[in-house]
């Protein structure tokens, strides 16, 4: 029988139908979509296992840096994946309307509840479903909605700069200042969400060990994401998730769990009027709601919108709230901070300028120090310097992924068959020489400043075009829904420490270390606080006259 002969011949030469299908299957990736006139590591256009382990070495960033400065504006980081460093790739890969999905990037990140994955406004892979979704809360973050939720942020950092004078005034222990940094931003993201705090500063502790949940999870996320079949085989396994679903184990996310008892507290609440059922039982005694908050807001779009806006969604949009409400903001928060400390020119021009403006009295709050957002918006150089620490440490350090829609497009200038992943990693565009001039390794703020020594309306288009390079939120239609709450945040916080702490490294020779696991998260930044009186209209730091 010519099939018993050819199974017999399949037996006795395996190793070497191993050897030719292996070696087919690296040739098929190394000539995939035509891909192989671009430039990059020659593993990266045979196998995806090379951007597994360069990721998994938690510097992926110095990686896609080197490349481009070696290759150019494209390169090749894997069989079907390309990294564009040309400013002008933007607007088609990420502008509105071109037909791009994210990659399955993005899929790995979804939470687990029940066993099901619940993709969010940020992980979703579907551009209808985004849109939908995004209508229905988009309202809730506008930036004419932050005057709403000024009085939350404003709860949490007069209780941050209380708690900071508490503990680290005087006290022989550094501060690990990341984390302290990322309590903050926690506690404020719960008053925005549930007008309740978590409680991670008035403890300072990782409530639930949440924190650290999510430091794992990224470290899992960013190397799984560079070949999302292995999340099936891990985390998502479907066995383990049908037994999740069975009721025999529990593969709830920690902070699914974490936001699902904060709705607890507050549902019974909104049934009055608000909400006609709860989507979880609770016999405590709710908060009282002073002043819509976020919770209110997606209760309220499921009213209006039932037929899109579901229990379960409402429940996704609590738990992307807990997870935006950590890592960037206190990332971002930090190396304003880092950067400020080792730049001491930088740092001494910020105080000048807040302290200029408490002696005209253009700050409302003479006793703990708190900054408005109105008035943070008068202090150009502190809108200089937060730029630049987004421009020289964006919390993004992969590429943000896309699919080039069927038919293919041409990106700056190349191009590209339909299906091929595509991204701009804001770390590379971030260092543009062209856009953002010769020293882009150097924080200066006064980049950002129109120089009034030259031709006013060149600066103005110079400013402008560092704008709209910026990715630091991501750009087009899938940019950071909660961007104007971080903004918020890092504009009301930087000024109100500085008005009343003299921040320190512990070490003045310490250098941080960074773990870039999808965020770019810092680590070994310890710093020490000396109580400072404000400074009040008319007079100096110390009280004295002017």
């Amino acid at each position: 029988m010519i099939t018993d002969s050819l199974i017999q011949l399949l037996v006795q030469h395996w190793a070497t139908v191993v050897f030719a299908l292996g070696l087919g299957w690296l040739l098929k990736n190394r000539y995939h979509n035509g891909l192989n006139k671009y430039p990059g590591p020659f593993l990266a256009s045979v196998t995806d296992w090379w951007r597994f382990v360069d990721v998994y070495r938690r510097r992926p960033e110095k990686t896609h840096i080197a490349l481009h400065k070696k290759h150019g504006s494209v390169v090749r980081l894997g069989p079907n994946a390309l990294s564009f460093s040309d400013p002008d790739a933007l607007k088609t890969i990420y502008g509105l309307n071109k037909g791009f999905i994210k990659s399955n990037f993005y899929v790995v990140q979804q939470s687990v509840v029940k066993g099901h994955s619940l993709p969010s406004l940020f992980s979703s892979t579907d551009n209808d479903f985004h849109m939908q979704f995004r209508r229905c809360v988009n309202s809730a973050f506008a930036m004419s909605a932050l005057v709403q939720y000024e009085p939350f942020v404003d709860n949490t950092t007069k209780l941050f700069l209380k708690k900071t004078e508490q503990l680290h005034i005087d006290d022989p222990t550094p501060c690990d200042f990341t984390r302290w940094l990322q309590f903050y931003a926690f506690d404020v993201i719960g008053e925005i969400t549930y007008s309740k705090r978590h409680g991670f500063v008035e403890k300072n502790e990782d409530i639930d060990g949440i924190v650290t949940y999510l430091t794992k999870l990224f470290l899992y996320v960013a190397p799984i994401g560079q070949i999302p079949i292995l999340d099936r085989l891990f985390l998502k396994n479907p066995i383990y998730l049908n037994l999740s679903q069975w009721g025999f184990i529990d593969s709830t996310f920690p902070v699914a769990k974490f936001a699902r008892a904060r709705m607890a507290e507050r549902l019974p609440e909104l049934e009055n009027g608000q909400a006609k059922s709860s989507l979880l039982p609770t016999s405590e005694k709710p908060p009282v709601v002073k002043s819509p908050d976020l919770l209110s807001k997606f209760l309220a779009a499921r009213e209006a919108r039932p037929d899109f806006m579901t229990d379960t969604l409402v429940q996704t949009m609590a738990v992307s709230m807990a997870f935006a409400g950590s890592e960037t903001t206190a990332i971002s928060l930090s190396a304003v901070f880092y950067y400020l400390l080792k730049n001491p020119h930088a740092l001494a021009s910020l105080r000048a300028e807040i302290d200029d403006a408490a002696r005209e009295g253009r700050f409302s709050d003479t006793e703990t120090g708190l900054v408005t957002w109105h008035e943070s918006q008068t202090l150009p150089y502190l809108d200089a310097v937060v730029k630049e620490a987004f421009r020289l440490h964006p919390a993004p350090g992969l590429p943000m992924e896309r699919i080039v829609p069927e038919g293919g497009l041409e990106i700056a200038g190349h191009y590209v068959k339909g299906g091929t992943i595509v991204g701009c990693s804001a770390w590379v565009i971030h260092r543009n020489k062209d856009v953002f001039g010769e020293d882009v390794e150097a924080f200066r703020p006064e980049r950002w400043l129109v120089d009034a020594r030259r031709d006013e309306a060149a600066e103005v288009q110079r400013v402008k075009n560092m704008n709209g390079t910026m990715l630091q939120f991501g750009m087009g239609s899938r940019t950071c829904i909660g961007k104007n709450i971080s903004l918020l945040e890092i504009y009301k916080l930087v000024p109100s420490m500085l008005r009343r702490f003299e921040i320190e490294f512990d070490d003045p020779n310490q250098e941080w270390e960074i773990t870039n696991a999808w965020f770019v998260k810092q680590s070994n930044f310890t710093t020490r606080f000396r109580l400072r009186e404000l400074v009040a209209p008319g007079k100096g730091a110390a009280g004295s006259e002017k």
